[in-house]
């Protein structure tokens, strides 16, 4: 039935091939055809197997999982290597997420990148990248999804460093891979651990797999010793992965490279660092979500507490940056930790293990925050692009006033805004405030954390878009280049990203607000495709909790509009001369970047790689240096020993030959 979907896979790894081998001797137009198209035909692919899916009979109420492809590549007694494809209700959301981005970018790329020097190479990195992240949702096994992962870091180590000439983008690249690298140590560590242990790199052990016709059989876990290494060996090893989720999705402390990582391409912004990579560790966490739930419940707090600091974070930082693609950066990292916390706060069933999709509803609303985000954040981005392609710069001073100059990016960059601050009737609403609700039912101290750091996007957001598109004209800047609008090639994909955003947030508050038994509400309702047990789990709204979000959401674009709006800002001018340290502070990332060169150049570099430094080079070097300057003496010293004189050959024999004598005869 899926036989089709190893087609997924393929194409965007031969349009890399062409172009990588190819490109260089291509038109551009040509090289970015080959790309756009294999894309765009493995965006109707994926929206052909979503359609299939979710369209397919459920077995008790249930999707099933199919695994059209599966074969194994490494054989090691008990534990297999497999590589292959498997579809569930998360993975192919995810294919839907991957290719509708990916194409969009691919389409958008067109206008952006016209005349840049590297284009196809730019291309070829991007179809490399896409089948990366596709590669990893389809994973049949822990194993195929560390591979993938390892190709995504890859290719946003190429992207991001597009523009190779420049020393930011080369050490923004070098940034992200080292330590994406240093996490995903981690994430290696507990994927040998898990596997050791249990004799297995599945996902879980509930046998619920459907094989696909020709396919080998799919691994199933030791699950008797799964239960006995459950009491410590699986909470570790799921901890362990969870690091290199963190690393991969920039949760604090590991959040490092993500703003740095805007020097590359906008575009690729778009791609990596909104919609797809980063959220590649959220993924991680719903993949593994049975093991967790399971052998790990209590260990979910370290997600929950993880997340919730690094949202709060990385608004605090917000409020305050001036570049337009650090802004967004930073709402994408908050954004992420709003996924990272729904997951963690989805709570054990109440009957023990099994799992009730009311206790679950953190599961679904952060899967469901994964999608709308991707949409509107994409948006976004793009239309960040948009902007810096007019005004040649990233900085908000060098903007203000631009409605009407683009008034196609004003409005869908106004709609994403609203949006991400989760007004009724926008995407954002309806993900976001079950992700509230979620946190409600696990804490009501983290769901009171989480309207707050709500507000604070809600504000964020109206401050980047009241300085970008209202506020004081830089008449000064523009004289010498007006603003105008981006080309039909830029601008349709903001339009599609925008019309998804706003149908999926109608449809969704609509559904939302009416009654569970409503056949709408199933409809169109998200939880009736993804869910923690994977039944038909209509969303309807705890009115309570949406109507205080709302009307904390509006209150702060209200304030974001009463400071930033005007033609000057008294306010915000009043409020920096008042709080000057800490606007610094937030400005500066609260000093990360500081700390982690002090951390990794004062102590690990000085103190620990150093004196490691010093042993190898003069204990271990020395050692085996010895070893060869007493090997070549040797040589030297009994080299006139080998001469070639037969005369002297003669000598030594009969001298040996008379020294056993001797000796024989004192004996």
């Amino acid at each position: 039935m899926f036989s089709y979907t190893l087609f997924i896979m393929l194409l965007p790894l031969l349009s890399f091939i062409i172009l990588g081998l190819a490109g260089m001797k291509m038109k551009h137009k040509v090289a970015g055809l080959i790309g756009t198209c294999s894309l765009g035909i493995v965006t109707i692919l994926s929206y052909l197997t979503a359609f299939q899916y979710f369209g397919a009979d459920r077995v008790n109420g249930v999707y099933q999982t199919f695994v059209p492809y599966n074969f194994t590549w490494l054989p090691l007694g008990n534990l297999h290597f497999d590589l292959g494809i498997l579809l569930d209700p998360i993975s192919v959301v995810m294919l839907i997420v991957i290719s509708t981005v990916s194409l969009m970018v691919h389409i958008y790329s067109f206008g952006y990148m016209h005349g840049e020097k590297g284009f196809q190479r730019y291309y070829a990195f991007l179809s490399l990248f896409t089948m990366s992240m596709l590669g990893l949702v389809l994973a049949t096994n822990i194993f195929q999804m560390y591979m993938f992962w390892e190709l995504v870091g890859v290719s946003s180590y190429l992207l991001i460093g597009f523009y190779y000439p420049l020393k930011p983008a080369i050490a923004a690249s070098k940034k992200a891979f080292i330590v994406t690298r240093f996490a995903d140590m981690f994430f290696l560590v507990g994927i040998l651990t898990f596997g050791y242990f249990v004799d297995s790199f599945s996902f879980s052990f509930a046998g619920d797999i459907v094989m696909g016709q020709g396919t080998t059989p799919f691994i199933e876990g030791n699950i008797v010793k799964a239960v006995a290494a459950g009491g410590f060996i699986i909470p570790t090893a799921l901890v362990l992965m969870f690091i290199g989720g963190a690393g991969k999705s920039a949760m604090f402390p590991l959040h490092i490279w993500l703003p740095d990582a805007m020097e590359g391409p906008t575009p690729v912004s778009a791609l990596i660092h909104a919609a797809t990579m980063v959220v590649a560790g959220v993924f991680q966490i719903a993949r593994m979500f049975p093991l967790w739930i399971q052998y790990a419940p209590e260990a979910m707090s370290i997600v929950v507490w993880v997340g919730v600091f690094t949202a709060f974070y990385a608004a605090a930082v917000a409020c305050a940056q001036s570049d337009i693609k650090r802004v967004l950066a930073f709402s994408t990292i908050s954004q992420i930790a709003f996924m990272m916390v729904a997951l963690g706060v989805s709570l054990p069933g109440h009957h023990g293990a099994v799992l009730d999709n009311h206790a679950q509803l953190g599961y679904m609303a952060g899967m469901f925050h994964l999608f709308t985000h991707a949409m509107f954040k994409a948006c976004l981005f793009l239309g960040a692009g948009c902007i810096i392609h007019a005004v040649h710069s990233n900085e908000m001073a060098l903007m203000g006033g631009l409605r009407k100059y683009m008034p196609v990016t004003h409005i869908t960059f106004l709609i994403s805004c609203l949006a991400i601050a989760g007004i009724p009737f926008f995407s954002g609403f309806s993900s976001k405030d079950e992700i509230i609700t979620a946190c409600m039912e696990y804490s009501p101290v983290v769901g009171w954390i989480m309207t707050g750091i709500a507000a604070m996007t809600a504000f964020y957001m109206f401050r980047l878009y009241y300085g970008i598109f209202w506020g004081t004209e830089n008449v000064e800047a523009h004289e010498h280049h007006t603003p105008h609008e981006a080309p039909l090639t830029m601008t349709i994909p903001l339009i599609v990203l925008c019309v998804i955003t706003v149908g999926v947030g109608v449809l969704s508050t609509i559904g939302g607000l009416m009654d569970h038994d409503s056949a709408f509400a199933h409809l169109v309702s998200f939880g009736s495709f993804v869910s923690a047990e994977g039944t038909d789990y209509a969303i309807h709204f705890d009115t309570q909790i949406a109507l205080t979000s709302t009307v904390i959401a509006i209150l702060s674009i209200c304030l974001a509009t009463y400071i930033y709006k005007g033609e000057s800002q008294p306010i915000a001018d009043r409020l920096y001369k008042t709080f000057p340290k800490l606007h610094r502070a937030a400005y500066k990332r609260f000093y990360q970047d500081e700390i982690w060169q002090y951390v990794t150049h004062r102590i690990i570099f000085r103190c620990v790689s150093t004196p490691i430094a010093w042993f190898d080079r003069h204990i271990v070097d020395g050692t085996f240096n010895f070893m060869a300057w007493g090997a070549n003496e040797a040589g030297e010293s009994i080299r006139s020993w080998q001469s070639g004189d037969v005369r002297q050959y003669a000598v030594w024999f009969l001298t040996g030959s008379v020294a056993l004598t001797l000796i024989l005869l004192c004996i």
